[in-house]
This record gives structure tokens, sequence and C-alpha cells, in this order.
């Protein structure tokens, strides 16, 4: 079994998938090509779980660290992960997965508020 399939079950990847926004392409051309959303889904919880840095995320994934933060930041904002919490519960399934989940969540609730611009007093 590949490390985004280990990282990303089938069940939690069917949780997911709906949450995310679509990246269409865009209207005046260029870019990058398209990317395949659950490697990249699996590329953010690996740098959520692991805590390794954007720019260490190994190559195994077949996304580019830059691809990886940009699509985190777009779900953060978009509230994929609040979805994705809310989602977990009504699914339900084996324990082990909610727990996986879960933590997953609570990783990316705690990485998103990193970045967060400090409150005026």
């Amino acid at each position: 079994m590949d490390l985004s399939r280990r990282l990303v079950p089938d069940g939690l990847w069917e949780l997911a998938r709906p949450l995310l926004p679509r990246f269409g392409c865009r209207p005046q051309g260029g870019g990058t090509a398209p990317c395949d959303e659950r490697a990249v889904f699996a590329a953010v919880v690996y740098v959520l779980t692991s805590g390794c840095a954007w720019r260490q995320l190994p190559r195994v994934f077949g996304v580019s660290p830059a691809t990886a933060h940009r699509r985190f930041t777009v779900w953060t904002r978009a509230g994929v992960w609040r979805g994705l919490r809310r989602a977990v519960p009504r699914e339900g399934g084996a324990e082990d997965d909610l727990d996986w989940t879960l933590a997953i969540v609570a990783a990316a609730s705690v990485r998103a508020g990193r970045g967060a611009p400090s409150r005026r007093r």
C-alpha cells in the first residue's frame, strides 16, 4: 500500500473529497498541470501529522511544497477542516478511522492558527 493510501484511507477520502473546493483552469491559460487532489490532500495530512516543514515535504507525494501549502491555506479558509470534523460523527465507521480523522482536524486547527494575525488590544 502506498503512503498516500495509508495516510488517507478510502473512508477518510470519501468524507473529505466533497468538502474540497474545485480548482478550475485559469481563463488566461498557463500555470501548471492539474494535481491529483487525493495526493495533495495526503501531502497536507502528512505535514499536519508529522510536524515537518512545508518546504521539507517528501517528493514521494508528487506534489510541490508550494502547492500543498497553497491548498492547505485555501482549504482552511473554505472551512474544510470544520466540515470534516462535522462529517466524522455522522459517517462514523471504525474507531481507528474516527480517531485518525479527529487528529488530522486538530492538527489542521493548530497549524492554521499559527499564521493568524494577532489581535488588536
